[in-house]
């Protein structure tokens, strides 16, 4: 009786342990599930046959010689040396003209601040010099000076660059002197070259506990209707982009994802074989195609590559400026990230979500 006794709660052990891997699984699928349904792309706005219709009727693009005559005439910066603006690493030499004995020289910390005599540290990072020095005036007059004369001389810039990327005709890094805006550093680089497209990505790292950022900025809408709200302000560090004119870009599921030259009728297929081909997660029913239209116009199709191989859309060809987003199937997401390791009398479940 003893001896089955302990057969029975062995048994029972038993059970429980794989109960408890089963709940395991369980309760790992259903979040892996949900993670994969919240990662989607852009909703389906209308369908192929629509989508091809409004590509027929929409406006010709501005050509680049119009381009660059308008970019020319936005220019307004005039860079003068009083609206350099302060960054982490730029040495200056901080005058004071009624007490030169406070004079120092300080090199500005990562966190944007300088040490100066009686202030201890005062932040300075992301102000032109002028501002600056005004800043530091006030600082003084509070405690110290009756009426002080400030003056910043920068003896060396560390951080304050923009770099020009691209089909542009003078591509290269540029000083950061003044607070200008995407029109003004086109310009800088005297405009687009003969074979740009028409988006521009600004590709800008964030500063401290900020997440990078990627803007794109279609010139067209910007130019065209003068959005003020797409000329966006440039910082230092920022990176401008300008990819050739017939790319399209291939994002989700893909091996690769990024900016691809558009080939002679190119098809959705074959940007996605550029782009790496799929992921063994990814979902071929559920394609999404974003496509520029007019005013500023973009239409989100949805498409399933087996129709593709099918020829049922085999009319459909890629333009410049199109986006294909291949979306995640949420079981094969599962599945391509579940592990499991098997030991002594043990069995172990992980989930590692798929990179993509």
């Amino acid at each position: 009786m003893k001896i089955a006794s302990h057969k029975i709660a062995g048994f029972g052990r038993t059970n429980q342990s794989i109960i408890f891997s089963i709940l395991k699984i369980s309760t790992l699928l259903f979040a892996s599930l949900c993670l994969a349904c919240a990662a989607r792309g852009p909703k389906a706005t209308t369908d192929i046959t629509k989508l091809t219709s409004f590509a027929q009727g929409a406006e010709k693009p501005l050509d680049v010689a119009e381009l660059n005559k308008k970019i020319s005439a936005a220019f307004t910066a005039t860079p003068s040396y009083e609206d350099y603006v302060l960054d982490g690493g730029d040495l200056i030499q901080v005058s004071i003209f009624e007490a030169p004995d406070l004079n120092t020289e300080a090199r500005v910390s990562a966190r944007g601040e300088v040490s100066l005599p009686l202030l201890n540290t005062v932040r300075i990072a992301g102000l032109a010099v002028r501002d600056a020095e005004l800043r530091i005036e006030e600082l003084y007059r509070e405690n110290y000076l009756q009426d002080p004369h400030i003056t910043i001389f920068i003896k060396e810039q560390f951080g304050s660059k923009v770099t020009m990327m691209g089909a542009l005709n003078k591509p290269g890094t540029y000083d950061y002197f003044s607070r200008m805006n995407l029109m003004d550093f086109l310009a800088i680089a005297e405009g687009l070259s003969d074979t740009a497209g028409r988006v521009v990505q600004v590709r800008r790292k964030g500063r401290q506990g900020e997440t990078p950022q990627s803007l794109l900025i279609d010139l067209d809408q910007m130019v065209k209707e003068g959005s003020e709200e797409l000329n966006v302000a440039i910082n230092g560090g920022d990176v401008i982009y300008v990819p050739e004119a017939g790319s399209v870009y291939v994002d989700g599921a893909v091996r690769k994802a990024g900016s691809y030259p558009i080939r002679k009728e190119m098809s959705v297929q074959e940007a996605i074989i550029s782009a790496g081909g799929l992921q063994a997660f990814a979902d071929a029913g559920n394609v999404k195609l974003v496509r520029y239209l007019d005013n500023g116009r973009r239409e989100v199709a949805k498409l399933s590559l087996n129709e593709l191989q099918r020829g049922e859309t085999d009319k459909f060809r890629i333009q410049d400026r199109d986006v294909i987003f291949v979306e995640s199937s949420a079981i094969g997401t599962f599945f391509q990230g579940v592990r499991l390791s098997l030991g002594t009398g043990m069995l172990g479940v992980g989930y590692t979500p798929p990179a993509r």
